[in-house]
C-alpha cells in the first residue's frame, strides 16, 4: 500500500537526516523516494542498492532534502 509519502514532492531522491531519541542523529543519502513503506518500521532502498529498515518508535523528526539529479 503506498500511502504517498509526502517527502516524494522533494523528487525521486532525498537525503534525509533522521533525529533519535536520545539526541542521536543519523544523515542518509540517496533515498528513492518511491521506494519508502511504512508499517511498524518505515522501510526504504538507497541509491547504491541497500535497504534500510528504521523502528519509527525512535525517531522524533526527519528533515528531507531534494537532491540534485
Amino acid at each position: 500500500m503506498d500511502l504517498e509519502s509526502a517527502t516524494k514532492i522533494q523528487g525521486k531522491w532525498v537525503t534525509q537526516i533522521i533525529h533519535f531519541t536520545g539526541g542521536e542523529k543519523r544523515t542518509i543519502e540517496g533515498v528513492d523516494t518511491q521506494s519508502i513503506k511504512q508499517g511498524q518500521f518505515t522501510k526504504f532502498s538507497l541509491r547504491d542498492g541497500s535497504y534500510v529498515m528504521i523502528n519509527d518508535t525512535n525517531v522524533i523528526m526527519i528533515e528531507v532534502f531534494g537532491e540534485k539529479k
